[in-house]
């Protein structure tokens, strides 16, 4: 699998596309069928900046696009959601990426609303599952949920031979070792999807709510993924959460999450995510497809994986100047359609079809 970070590699992607076709590892076993339902237009070249967690999903999508319309492109400044939202409310730039939607509370939605004339919508098109990474010298697989999770990271559950532990791996040997938590030490979406995981499922063991910044009170803290996976990687007995393409990528192992809907353990596939993702529900009013995330921690449906992180494409529903709204409607036409093709590969899950064509009929509607 493809895990690198798309760094400067978003700049000369209109180069690649252009002159080498074939070149990169991009995948596009299906894109030049799917190019004629991106619908090329608008300006040549469009900005968007927001959350670091879809920058290679990006890659593959501006990818995707410049295939699809030879000559137009977008740049992307991955300098998370926060300052995405606010570059897109404040007009620098044309669509935001972030781990949260528009937030109510905060008068955004409003103020989006004021910068484009018409109401803006939040498009769920990313998804990455979040893997648990644990190591324990001897035990390649490990069943956790989300009660006993919960009571681990807050501290609840300090060895690895614990009884609640034991009851889920039956057959397996496990260490009377001190369990090392791991956690993010700065604010992350991670930490935040985590956490309102283990508030939601593990049937009140949790106790400490949820939030950006972790707040189990125990363990140890890095900064990053590659921070927290580096540690997991080099430290015996060390548990933590990352995203699945550092998961992957630093060759961790990842324990299989145990869920009401049963009745096997789930480890983290395409297929188990995607089947979280075709259940998600929608709550946001018309295109504004803004997700209850609560409804993947606890589902219903058998073999889905439950802690999915989704990122949203924050874009006008109609934009001031119509050479705007066509590249951005063209962008996102590649984003969920060409864009799909081997997403897997960039650390997401390539969109289930029921949702596609959800997205698919806010994202023709932009103008």
């Amino acid at each position: 699998m493809r895990f690198e970070r798309a760094g400067a590699a978003l700049s000369l992607l209109a180069a690649c596309a252009l002159v080498m076709p074939a070149c990169g590892s991009h995948s596009k076993s299906s894109s030049d069928s799917n190019t004629a339902q991106v619908q090329c237009g608008g300006k040549k070249k469009l900005k968007a900046s927001g959350a670091t967690a879809q920058e290679n999903a990006i890659e593959q999508f501006v990818y995707a696009y410049i295939r699809a319309c030879p000559g137009y492109t977008l740049d992307y400044n991955a300098n998370g959601s926060g300052a995405g939202v606010k570059d897109f409310i404040s007009a620098r730039t044309d669509l935001a990426g972030s781990g949260v939607p528009l937030t109510p509370s905060k008068g955004e939605p409003e103020r989006a609303a004021a910068r484009c004339g018409s109401p803006a919508w939040d498009l769920p098109a990313v998804f990455q599952p979040i893997a648990v990474t644990y190591n324990i010298n001897g035990v390649d697989v490990l069943n956790l949920d989300a009660p006993t999770l919960a009571r681990i990271f807050n501290g609840g559950i300090t060895s690895w031979n614990d009884p609640a532990i034991v009851a889920l791996n039956p057959g397996t040997t496990l260490p009377s070792a001190p369990i090392r938590v791991i956690f993010r030490s700065d604010k992350s979406a991670n930490s935040a999807n985590f956490q309102e995981y283990l508030d939601a499922a593990s049937n009140g063991a949790w106790g400490k709510g949820d939030g950006e910044t972790f707040k189990g009170g125990v363990g140890d803290g890095a900064a990053g993924d590659n921070g927290t996976s580096a540690i997991v990687q080099s430290t015996d007995g060390s548990i933590s959460y990352n995203q699945w393409s550092f998961a992957v990528g630093k060759q961790l192992s990842m324990a299989q999450i145990v869920t009401p809907a049963g009745p096997d353990p789930v480890s983290i596939t395409t297929d188990s995510v995607k089947k979280t993702i075709a259940g998600a529900k929608i709550v946001g009013q018309g295109n504004d497809l803004v997700l209850d995330t609560s409804s993947f921690y606890k589902p219903t449906q058998a073999g889905a994986y439950p802690i999915v992180e989704p990122t949203y494409e924050i874009v006008c529903s109609k934009y001031p100047d119509s050479a705007t709204g066509a590249a951005v409607k063209a962008f996102m036409q590649a984003t969920i359609g060409p864009g799909q093709d081997g997403l897997d590969q960039y650390g997401s899950i390539p969109l289930p079809a029921s949702f596609q064509s959800r997205l698919a009929s806010a994202v023709n509607a932009i103008s």
